[in-house]
């Protein structure tokens, strides 16, 4: 775990606050940006560069370079954002934008900017710029990030995760993707740290992901493609963003089980049009590999 000193902490509230405020008040937070001016609506997002100026200044790390980045990328999205076409069937702009988004997260273009126990920030920003263009500013229709959680969402969500489980578990084991480990059974510790694991990995990983790859992916295909073409073409997307992830060389076994899981967490998310239902079936496969099976 990184020191987190009160610099860091300050810098995290920062990032996360444009995420949980678009999560949790989405009518509230659309309806002032749009208020204001075409230029402030435009330049408003550069203030994601503070973060990184707070954290880069308190390690020691700074570089004028990637503070132009971090205050140059967000405006661009939003200007896109206001340049997309409103016909719906025209989904190749988004789609554009949304490639060299995932590119910049998947391929860590910019990670080099934070220390390597930090870098956790250049996705929360990242997906601050994504919410702001892609939700508040050119909102796209259905793609239903809401963290007000519903009991429906959890049924959803934790009914794809027994569907995956008997699935990935025998493809796991025998590719040697995972492990079944010992661990000691005390029913209190051990949910602690589930629940510990669970929460994190919801907040930053599953919505973030499940966002980009439901919410706004397999939604804008399903407009051009239908409905189970976009949830398996989505699917194998998500699976082959894994390519390089707990590797050094392309991750067969990974890439596999995330795009077979990609389509559990399509269903989940296609079912509702809710991000929250997709991120809790998400949340529970990853948390039940890390302390189980990995």
């Amino acid at each position: 775990m990184p020191h987190l000193d009160a610099a860091i902490v300050a810098a995290a509230l920062l990032a996360l606050l444009p995420y949980l405020a678009a999560a949790f008040f989405p009518a509230q937070l659309a309806g002032r940006a749009r208020t204001l001016p075409a230029w402030a609506q435009i330049a408003l997002p550069a203030l994601l560069a503070i973060p990184y100026a707070i954290v880069s200044l308190d390690a020691g790390s700074f570089r004028w370079y990637w503070l132009a980045v971090y205050a140059f990328v967000p405006p661009a999205l939003a200007l896109a954002a206001r340049c997309f076409p409103r016909n719906e069937r025209n989904i190749w702009p988004q789609l554009a934008v949304l490639v060299l988004l995932g590119l910049s997260v998947d391929l860590r273009w910019f990670e080099r900017a934070w220390p390597a126990h930090l870098s956790v920030f250049n996705k929360v920003l990242l997906l601050d710029a994504g919410i702001y263009a892609f939700f508040l500013l050119s909102p796209l229709s259905g793609a239903g990030f809401s963290l007000r959680l519903r009991l429906r969402d959890l049924a959803t969500g934790l009914r794809e995760f027994l569907f995956y489980l008997p699935i990935a578990v025998p493809i796991g084991l025998i590719t040697g993707f995972l492990h079944a480990h010992q661990f000691t059974w005390r029913p209190v510790p051990l949910l602690a740290q589930f629940f510990e694991a669970w929460i994190f990995t919801f907040f930053f990983i599953a919505v973030p992901e499940e966002l980009f790859f439901r919410g706004w992916l397999q939604n804008l295909l399903e407009r051009r493609a239908g409905r189970n073409a976009a949830l398996v073409l989505t699917a194998i997307l998500f699976g082959l963003s894994h390519f390089n992830k707990r590797a050094a060389h392309f991750n067969t076994q990974y890439v596999i089980l995330a795009a077979v899981a990609g389509i559990f967490y399509g269903r989940a998310w296609r079912r509702d049009r809710r991000v929250a239902a997709s991120a809790i079936t998400h949340a529970t496969v990853d948390s039940v590999w890390s302390l189980f099976l990995r």
